[in-house]
């Protein structure tokens, strides 16, 4: 790619390296990360905060440091022109260090954390609400791979990976139209959000698959203002964040989106689980909410039931939080809210759905 038009990039997205931040930080290390799994109960925290704290948290992504892309980024993204210095170094040292990795076995996914928030106990709900984001560098790719994604086999037939370079160029989104040809570019609008946002299981978590614990659940609209609330399962909740998206469309159809690091600032708040009922209902897996919206989320590995799963949460999330009948709220959400279906490509399927607060006074 044109060496000037990367240069003018990073004059306008300056590379964000690690830094220490005011307040608690969590930059990503192979000390602070697991590569492909969630945090597990009994795992000692890398960083510990009070309910109410705000942490800043320097997120990493998988593409470009994965052993299919060579596990060396300044050579990876060197390929499309990206200068040495413009490599995030926290990524270089995990994709070079002794963090093991096995993509038969392990996730992609690098995992910030675990992080626990003090007096957070099974039963709790733990609500991080995203302040802030700001993207670390100006670049990013959007892959394929392995047989994976909406259309498995029929876009890059057999070829192992297919990484395409996306840039951020007069804020907003870039991608080449051919590959042949990376000066030809579509733009698209950014919408920076955390894909993984999750709390700690029993037993260790693939990083893959979401579920009650929340982990990977791409819902897009999770962005800057939002907040996601999650059912804690252990003491101290030992929250893992990661998977940072510049953008994604719903349906993450190719398998992932722009994924590219951000500087994430979180606040956590721990709500008691005596007060769990009357906020929320029956909480059995993640709740998205806006100050727009709450966004009920529904997954399994069978679409069809996510959808289900997906009303189910909205007519529990109606009668808990504003006493409406479920018979009612069933014919209100087929006429009033939007369902969409956020990815299928993570074995568990996620559908979420969209209420407006503002029709309930």
């Amino acid at each position: 790619m044109n060496p000037d038009r990367i240069a003018k990039a990073l004059a306008a997205v300056p590379v964000l390296d690690t830094a220490e931040a005011a307040g608690p930080h969590l930059a990503s290390t192979p000390d602070t990360v697991s590569w492909g799994w969630m945090p597990a109960a009994g795992d000692g925290a890398v960083l510990e905060v009070a309910p109410g704290d705000v942490v800043t948290v320097d997120t990493v992504s998988h593409e470009g440091i994965l052993g299919d892309q060579g596990r060396d980024p300044v050579r990876f993204f060197g390929g499309f022109g990206v200068p040495p210095e413009a490599v995030l170094s926290d990524a270089a040292a995990i994709a070079r260090g002794d963090l093991p990795h096995d993509p038969r076995v392990d996730g992609p996914h690098v995992v910030a954390g675990p992080v626990a928030v003090a007096g957070a106990r099974p039963g709790d709900v733990l609500s991080v609400t995203v302040l802030d984001l700001v993207p670390r560098v100006p670049y990013g790719i959007v892959s394929t791979r392995h047989g994976l994604g909406a259309l498995p086999g029929e876009v890059i037939g057999d070829d192992p990976v297919f990484s395409a370079f996306c840039l951020v160029e007069d804020g907003v989104g870039s991608i080449a139209l051919r590959g042949d040809d990376p000066e030809r570019r579509a733009r698209f609008p950014l919408a920076p959000f955390l894909g993984f946002v999750g709390v700690a299981g029993p037993e260790r978590i693939h990083s893959v698959a979401p579920g009650p614990h929340g982990g990977n659940i791409d819902v897009r609209l999770l962005g800057v203002g939002s907040t996601v609330h999650l059912p804690v399962a252990a003491p101290g909740g030992l929250l893992g964040v990661g998977d940072p998206h510049f953008a994604q469309g719903d349906g993450e159809v190719a398998l992932t989106a722009f994924e590219a690091p951000l500087r994430a600032t979180l606040r956590l708040d721990l709500v008691p689980a005596d007060e769990v009922p009357e906020r929320f209902g029956t909480l059995t897996g993640p709740l998205g909410e806006t100050p727009e919206l709450w966004i009920p989320i529904g997954l399994d590995p069978d679409l069809d039931e996510a959808m289900r799963n997906a009303v189910r949460r909205s007519l529990d999330l109606l009668g808990h939080r504003y006493g409406m009948d479920r018979r009612q709220a069933y014919g209100y959400l087929s006429v009033a809210t939007h369902y969409a279906v956020s990815q299928v490509v993570d074995g568990t399927k996620g559908v979420h759905g969209a209420i407006r607060k503002a029709d309930f006074g």
